[in-house]
């Protein structure tokens, strides 16, 4: 790589690092607003996003990890829109939910990735075939979709039981078959052409897998 190229992508880097300090600037402003509104469900949805940005951060310190500013960006614009998207969006634009969904999907599905190649890496007995890993990273995107969609039920009935607005809005049998399927357009995004993006995070699972096997 030539020194213009490693100069090039200095200055993405530096760009995507300055564009996630954005999102959870804007993000904190969304929590301050929900926390001056006492709107406890706003502050839930943008609480929670803002702290996920924080992963990048924490896996930096606490294991000499560096995610990369890409995947950093990456989760910080999935947090972004799920927290915008409480604002009013999830309700006034259908395609919205759509395309948080789908982003999202592909956060999970890069974890499924890298939790089963953690597990080819770090067992020697262990062989994934790639065929294995593509159904794997389905399957356990649409898991976590399903518990995603149970989680909106057991939030609507809450509400209902105590009183006032769920945490997590559900909006019908036929919203669900839609956040699924665009689930699944997103654990497919990832198992054909974006796995790459969390070699670095598997490679992190599995040394901590390993010394955890050794230390047993």
């Amino acid at each position: 790589m030539t020194a213009d190229s490693d100069t090039v992508l200095a200055l993405s880097e530096r760009r995507c690092w300055h564009a996630v300090r954005l999102i959870q600037g804007l993000l904190a402003i969304v929590v301050g607003y929900a926390l001056v509104t006492v709107d406890p469900g706003l502050v839930v949805n943008a609480a929670i996003p803002l702290a996920v940005t924080f992963l990048p951060t924490l896996v930096r310190r606490e294991f000499a990890h560096e995610m990369g500013a890409g995947l950093a960006l990456w989760i910080a614009a999935a947090a972004f829109l799920h927290a915008a998207g409480a604002l009013g969006p999830y309700e006034l634009f259908g395609w919205y939910d759509s395309i948080t969904h789908t982003v999202s999907a592909t956060l999970v599905a890069g974890v499924g990735y890298a939790i089963v190649d953690a597990l080819d890496r770090s067992a020697e007995s262990v062989d994934v075939p790639g065929e294995f890993r593509f159904v794997f990273i389905l399957v356990f995107v649409l898991a976590f979709g399903v518990l995603w969609e149970i989680g909106e039920f057991a939030s609507g009935g809450l509400a209902s039981a105590v009183g006032g607005e769920p945490v997590l809005a559900q909006y019908g049998t036929s919203d669900i078959v839609f956040d699924l399927l665009y689930n699944t357009v997103g654990a497919l995004l990832v198992a054909l052409w974006g796995t790459g993006y969390f070699d670095g995070v598997a490679r992190l699972v599995s040394r901590r897998y390993g010394r955890t096997s050794d230390s047993s």
